[in-house]
């Protein structure tokens, strides 16, 4: 079965770049070598802080989509594995209840961060 990689980078400025490929380790040498996407090539050294696989191709490019549009911080609890977080920075501000969780969700640059 072949899988298809979603995957998040953290770049040197601190931004985030989301992508999905086939091929991870492949994907990766490129944006270490500055090959692949104009975002990371102008922000190495980048590092690979989340993955997960999909089973289509499809699922892949539908997660990347989504996880592009998310917040900073609903990103960072992504990659820290805190789902109870996610699901907080899923709802509308208005509808958060008062909790300890960090609201600091300024963005990063544009593209696809």
């Amino acid at each position: 079965m072949l899988q298809f990689w979603v995957y998040i980078l953290r770049c040197r400025d601190g931004s985030y770049y989301t992508g999905h490929t086939d091929d991870l380790e492949k994907r990766l040498s490129e944006h270490h070598q500055g090959l692949a996407a104009d975002w990371t090539k102008r922000r190495r050294p980048v590092e690979l802080v989340w993955h997960d696989w999909t089973g289509s191709r499809y699922e892949a490019i539908d997660f990347e989509r989504r996880v592009k549009r998310w917040s900073r911080a609903k990103k960072e609890a992504l990659i820290a594995g805190d789902w109870a977080a996610v699901g907080y920075f899923a709802r509308p501000p208005h509808e958060r209840p008062s909790t300890s969780l960090g609201t600091n969700e300024a963005g990063e640059g544009t593209g696809s961060a």
